[in-house]
């Protein structure tokens, strides 16, 4: 019997793993692209004097303000409700079809991305003017000092609050079965539902124990690897 619930909840694993991987492989460049939309400084209205409030108005940064906002504010399982029945309410049809995955990793990729960004615009907004100002001394251009000293820098700043929102997203996971995906919590509630065993959920601490703690290294081995970024 052991083996047969370790088999059944490798495959759930498996599952979250594909979830994990999709959400971190979209939600990390989105969520630098939010990132520079939140920081955008364009204000159309800025020769408004009549109107001073008017005159400071970003369009683009308040509306990606507003997405985190929301995403942040709400949560994750109400998302996959909305992103998964949503479209079906308004146009009376299942756009999906039997793909659960897909909205599932819509809604994850959103809520990351919403968070990442709000990371990645302190990592960049920490880096010093200084350093910007020294790069355009040196004749380097906007991209080149972006990718040559903001980004690196902004790594080195950003990973503690980063692998903490990667550990969260293992964890996050688990949310996938309010929409019936087979993930590793929901393959050990069938034990449980089905044969009445309730050790196979417990088991699966086991999963997210060891996967974290591989996770947990590999980011302080990249802690470490960035060191000479200090000071």
């Amino acid at each position: 019997m052991f083996w047969t619930v370790t088999m059944s909840l490798l495959e759930g694993f498996g599952t979250a793993l594909e979830l994990f991987a999709l959400t971190l492989v979209f939600s990390l460049p989105l969520g630098l692209v939010f990132a520079f939309c939140i920081m955008n400084k364009w204000a159309p209205f800025k020769r408004c004097k009549q109107a001073p409030a008017l005159a400071k108005f970003r369009p683009v940064s308040a509306l990606f303000n507003l997405l985190v906002w929301v995403m942040r504010g709400t949560p994750l399982m109400l998302q996959l409700f909305v992103v998964y029945y949503g479209p079906g309410l308004i146009l009376d049809n299942n756009i999906w079809g039997g793909n659960r995955m897909v909205p599932c990793v819509l809604a994850f990729v959103i809520n990351y991305a919403c968070y990442f960004a709000v990371i990645f615009r302190g990592g960049i907004e920490g880096v010093p003017e200084g350093q910007r100002e020294a790069g355009e001394v040196l004749g380097m251009s906007r991209s080149q000092i972006f990718f040559k000293i903001t980004l690196l820098q902004m790594v080195k700043r950003i990973m503690p609050p980063m692998s903490n929102e990667v550990i969260t997203l293992v964890k996050d996971t688990s949310l996938a079965r309010v929409i019936a995906i087979s993930e590793l919590i929901r393959c050990g509630e069938r034990f449980m539902q089905n044969d009445g065993l309730i050790w196979p959920l417990f088991y699966t601490g086991v999963f997210y124990l060891v996967f974290n703690g591989l996770l947990t290294l590999f980011f302080n081995y990249l802690e470490k690897k960035m060191s000479y970024f200090k000071g």
